[in-house]
């Protein structure tokens, strides 16, 4: 395909890959208008929420937050935490095994993600709570 395409953000589809307290729109991807080598989509969170633990496979992906405050938990236990807000990017590097948690309990998170996969790869991850304040 040699167009370019506008995706409305009415046109978005939630037909891809989902880990528990999060929800995933796709926007750019192999199904939508036949990217070969990109997802892109819009993540939100409702107040308070955490997501469940999880990786994207071989994919690095890329979160840029537009609204909210998102609280990510990394490491082979989630033991390592990093805050952003409104304007910050966050890499995320293959196999990385983290959670996002709304820091706000009043203000929901929107998040457009981008990965270097046609499709949104997720991999959820059972680990045991490392930390009873996260709970």
């Amino acid at each position: 395909m040699s167009e370019v395409r506008v995706v409305r953000g009415s046109d978005l589809s939630p037909e891809t890959s989902q880990t528990p307290g999060m929800h995933r729109l796709a926007a750019v991807a192999g199904g939508t208008v036949g990217s070969r080598n990109l997802w892109v989509g819009l993540v939100t969170m409702a107040p308070g929420a955490r997501s469940g633990a999880h990786h994207h496979g071989d994919c690095e992906s890329v979160i840029y937050i537009t609204r909210g405050r998102a609280r990510f938990r990394f490491g082979e236990r989630l033991e390592q935490t990093v805050e952003a807000g409104p304007g910050d990017f966050i890499y995320v590097p293959p196999r990385a095994v983290h959670q996002e948690k709304n820091a706000s309990d009043s203000e929901g998170i929107e998040m457009i993600v981008c990965r270097d996969s046609q499709e949104n790869v997720v991999v959820n991850v059972d680990l045991p709570e490392s930390s009873p304040q996260e709970r």
